[in-house]
């Protein structure tokens, strides 16, 4: 009588297709994570933007604004020539004064004493949203989930 002392090829294959079942489901989950992430970095960004281009206009005493083009998906803060780019993938819309939307560029204004002309910013990427809201009175930029 001879005792079995391994596994058999057929064990070692079924074990070895369980796992890479197992982490393929991994890497779905973890890819499905990095599209919330560039949604969140994205808004992030936009309201550090808007809150730095609000610190100028109280700064310096003078209106001042962040020009977010909704066409090529980017935006660029005032008195700065260098534009900042949202993945393409994310897609922007903006809800803000009449006036302030031209030929697919939204101009949100920030006066001297901190209010604004106020708005709303979304933007969506798959099944995630973000919201960025800008209070018209006091200028005050939020972002919500």
């Amino acid at each position: 009588m001879r005792l079995n002392a391994g596994f058999t090829l057929l064990e070692l294959l079924i074990v070895l297709s369980i796992m890479v079942l197992g982490y393929s489901a991994i890497a779905i989950n973890f890819s499905s994570g990095n599209d919330t992430l560039a949604l969140k970095a994205a808004a992030r960004d936009i309201v550090s933007g808007l809150r730095y281009v609000r610190s100028q206009a109280m700064l310096s005493q003078k209106q001042k604004t962040l020009a977010l083009n909704l066409k090529n998906n980017t935006y660029q803060l005032a008195d700065q020539e260098k534009s900042y780019a949202i993945a393409e993938d994310i897609d922007v819309t903006v809800k803000t004064a009449k006036e302030d939307l031209d030929d697919g560029v939204a101009q949100l204004r920030f006066f001297p004493d901190g209010s604004s002309t106020g708005g709303r910013i979304l933007l969506e990427s798959h099944a995630y949203t973000q919201e960025i809201n800008i209070n018209w009175l006091t200028g005050h930029v939020t972002l919500a989930q």
